[in-house]
């Protein structure tokens, strides 16, 4: 199975809650245990502006191209402008599309950052500059990949951008589940929404994913996403619930499983992670990665 990732994505964006530079401390660590090897390692390429135009705005994209965005702007987008972090933001909707073409190709693929499932078609939010799930599905449609599709949301946050994007498209299921009293405000309704309460523990949380998949899996879909957070974890700093690392190994492997085992070609994306010990978001992260290649090879 190969594993998505570049140097580039792990952009300078100052003194940040945001730890950039965990995608390459997950690599490291997967290579260093042997769980991936330097062939696996595949390099994307930058989307280019006419793949993210398939999801945003022509003037979103210009102001970004020319740093023209406003002071509400890059507020609500919550990250600095600078040139080298569009070119990481566009590196890692590169990853999720080049990601996508090898989940395709082999049954599954993890793509060692990506998930930023805030950023709408004319802004972005919540440290997310594109909607790098979106362009990847909007892509998979145009080039021929796959027609319907899932995505499978188990960030602590919402999935805003995700539902906004894909209101009303009946080829794309929307899943997300999450906390409840968290960010973002406003949660537009998507296909599948579980509104979670604080401090959800290991057990509840498990029972309540394991009786949403079916319905997700009834939605037949072709290729699906997974959006696998580690911000649902008990000493996360921007998340309110309490899973513990066994227990979003659990979350892992139930996604994981229950894809692959109807033949679902799944794509895995980090998404979010704000521990207090940057080892705590590395060891899920990790565990994530250890999860899907045993799915792929029916471990």
């Amino acid at each position: 199975m190969n594993v998505v990732y570049a140097r580039g994505y792990e952009a300078d964006i100052g003194v940040h809650v945001f730890p950039t530079r965990k995608y390459g401390l997950v690599l490291a660590r997967l290579l260093e245990a042997g769980a991936v090897e330097p062939a696996d390692v595949v390099t994307p390429r930058l989307a280019t502006w006419e793949e993210l135009g398939l999801v945003h705005a022509p003037g979103y994209l210009v102001k970004l191209q020319e740093g023209r965005l406003s002071l509400g702007e890059i507020a609500q987008l919550e990250l600095p402008w600078t040139p080298e972090a569009v070119d990481a933001f566009r590196l890692m909707a590169g990853g999720t599309i080049e990601a996508t073409r090898l989940a395709i190709r082999d049954g599954m693929a993890v793509q060692l950052g990506g998930g930023l499932h805030h950023a709408h078609p004319g802004h972005g939010e919540g440290f997310c500059m594109f909607h790098d799930v979106a362009v990847a599905i909007r892509v998979a449609q145009r080039d021929g990949w796959a027609r319907r599709v899932a995505v499978v949301d188990c960030d602590v946050h919402h999935g805003n951008g995700t539902a906004a994007i894909f209101r009303g498209d009946a080829d794309v299921f929307t899943f997300s589940m999450h906390q409840e009293h968290n960010y973002p405000a406003h949660k537009p309704r998507g296909s599948l929404d579980l509104d979670l309460p604080d401090g959800m523990r290991d057990a509840d949380y498990l029972r309540a994913l394991e009786g949403a998949l079916p319905k997700i899996l009834a939605h037949g879909p072709q290729l699906a996403f997974y959006l696998a957070g580690a911000d649902p974890y008990l000493d996360d700093q921007l998340g309110g619930l309490a899973l513990t690392l066994d227990g979003l190994r659990a979350r892992d492997r139930l996604v994981l499983r229950g894809l692959r085992a109807e033949g679902v070609p799944t794509v895995v994306t980090l998404a979010g992670g704000y521990a207090r010990r940057v080892e705590d978001t590395v060891t899920i992260h990790q565990t994530t990665v250890e999860e899907a290649l045993a799915a792929a090879v029916g471990a």
